[in-house]
């Protein structure tokens, strides 16, 4: 499965916004600034993510973006689906009852197992992802960065 870059810019933003102070907004370009990408395509994902719940956003001149509930309640995967969209990665086309070699409707009752073994695989890569949250990222951060993090953010937070 190949993902965007988007999630890993939305994933980084998120866990950057988890250390916000509370009640505070961090503008777009400052977002960007901080991680070296362009504001334009930035701004693309923090839309979605705003969309989907992940993030608030207000506008004006006061404006920016925070996280839109607690860290410990955004998961990885509200984050990719954010990003990605909820399809799933691998849609059964049921060639198995195409061609030479179709299958009768009798031996295709059952669903097709190679759908069956895609689906668990996304469930379990779901599931793996569901059980991180952006908190638990901001946890794994070396103390170095969170110190960067925390001093860049005083001045950049409203």
């Amino acid at each position: 499965m190949k993902l965007s870059q988007g999630v890993e810019w939305g994933l980084h933003c998120a866990v950057l916004l988890a250390q916000v102070p509370p009640g505070g907004l961090l503008r777009r370009d400052a977002l960007a600034g901080h991680f070296g990408l362009p504001e334009a395509y930035l701004s693309k994902h923090l839309q979605a993510m705003t969309r989907a719940g992940v993030l608030f956003a207000n506008s004006g001149p006061k404006g920016g973006y925070r996280l839109a509930r607690a860290a410990e309640s955004i998961s990885v995967l509200d984050v990719v689906e954010a990003i990605e969209g909820t399809a799933a990665p691998f849609v059964c086309q049921e060639i198995r009852q195409r061609g030479t070699g179709a299958s009768s409707p009798e031996e295709c009752r059952r669903t097709c197992m190679v759908n069956s073994v895609m689906d668990q695989a996304d469930e379990a890569w779901r599931a793996s992802l569901r059980a991180v949250s952006v908190a638990g990222l901001v946890d794994r951060l070396p103390g170095s960065v969170r110190t960067r993090n925390e001093e860049s953010l005083r001045p950049a937070a409203r």
